[in-house]
């Protein structure tokens, strides 16, 4: 008997640590793209695939979309909730384990009254029913206290991080929808833009790098935020940072005049971010099926800036630099697509678009 309950104590001290250090990670410590199998990714592993399921047997576009809209703030709450039953059963084992005299109401102890003991202690409830008489049990009850208090002013500050971060991640996509259409669309980035001067793109791919960069740190520190929908249908992350990639690959392997460097800067940052939010999600690349860029398609988007006045290269090489260019990002961005059910935005923009900020909102 004491040697089971010597594997309690330890199973507990066990748990708590691994509780408390996936919630340090998760909501403090600034992580590394490449980590381990946390209880955190452990639980998205589980729950999504779940949930991602359920949302493809839904026939309506728009119910599947809100269905998906939920699980991100869901997910998150339920995470909280299983960090905390973590902690409570951690220190009903130290209970448990300890052998701890508790002073009940009726008299009787067992594991139920000490998983009581650890909640009321926990969330600091201070009811006093069943108290502890040993000290080995007064010196549990003092840590869990001051563990419960601190774990709840973490998560109480962990919320408006992330919705911080989430609101500047949707500022950048919502820009796009008169500068890129809706969904947006590299080429039609560029045909918006030909009747500015070269410096009005340049500025806006240097935004879309600085953009990519915070979107590749926030992402990467908050994976949960990979799970967040944006708030109309035809946009995500993914199909904003698409549309970009797209039009920087245009600007480097087939148009004749534009910021080239600046598109250089902004495409290496962008596959960046692609890349390793890839690792993060645990994604395989695998490229487009089918390609995104068909021969059909590529003599319309031909036409299509020929159209808009916007110069083309006439070297023979265009379009195998261009196909070289797409196979660095489309492998990457196509897995996250498929794994997060937010499709890709065509090369070729539909010729009767009714852009988001045409459209009058839905009546409740």
């Amino acid at each position: 008997m004491r040697a089971v309950s010597t594997l309690g104590f330890a199973a507990g001290v066990l748990l708590i640590a691994g509780v408390l250090w996936d919630a340090f990670e998760s909501a403090v410590l600034s992580r590394r793209v490449s980590r381990g199998h946390q209880l955190t990714t452990l639980f998205y592993r589980l729950t999504w695939p779940t949930w991602r399921s359920a949302a493809e047997r839904i026939r309506s576009p728009r119910r599947r979309e809100n269905f998906l809209t939920v699980f991100g703030p869901l997910s998150l709450l339920l995470l909280i909730a299983l960090w905390a039953l973590g902690l409570l059963f951690g220190f009903a084992l130290l209970y448990w384990g300890a052998r701890t005299q508790l002073r009940t109401p009726d008299g009787q102890t067992s594991f139920l009254v000490d998983a009581y003991m650890s909640g009321t202690t926990l969330f600091t409830l201070g009811i006093g029913d069943v108290t502890p008489v040993s000290s080995g049990g007064r010196w549990i009850t003092v840590a869990e206290s001051g563990i419960g208090l601190g774990f709840l002013a973490l998560m109480i500050s962990y919320l408006p991080v992330l919705s911080q971060a989430f609101s500047n991640r949707e500022v950048s996509i919502s820009l796009l929808d008169a500068r890129a259409g809706s969904p947006p669309s590299g080429t039609e980035l560029l045909r918006r833009h030909v009747s500015d001067d070269e410096a009005s793109l340049e500025l806006l791919l240097r935004d879309w790098e600085r953009s990519a960069a915070q979107l590749l740190e926030s992402h990467v520190s908050f994976p949960v935020l990979a799970f967040y929908r944006s708030q109309h249908d035809n946009q995500s992350w993914v199909a904003a940072l698409t549309a970009v990639l797209d039009s920087c690959a245009l600007i480097i392997a087939v148009v004749a005049k534009g910021p080239v460097h600046q598109a250089r800067l902004t495409f290496a940052m962008g596959r960046h971010a692609a890349a390793d939010l890839c690792r993060v999600l645990n994604v395989a690349p695998e490229p487009p099926h089918p390609d995104r860029l068909r021969s059909a398609e590529l003599e319309r988007l031909r036409d299509l800036l020929f159209e808009s006045r916007i110069p083309m290269q006439a070297e023979p090489g265009c379009e195998r630099r261009l196909r070289d260019l797409r196979a660095l990002y489309e492998p990457q961005l196509y897995a996250l697509s498929r794994r997060l059910l937010m499709p890709l935005p065509p090369w070729v923009p539909p010729a009767a678009v009714h852009e988001n900020w045409q459209a009058m909102a839905p009546e409740r």
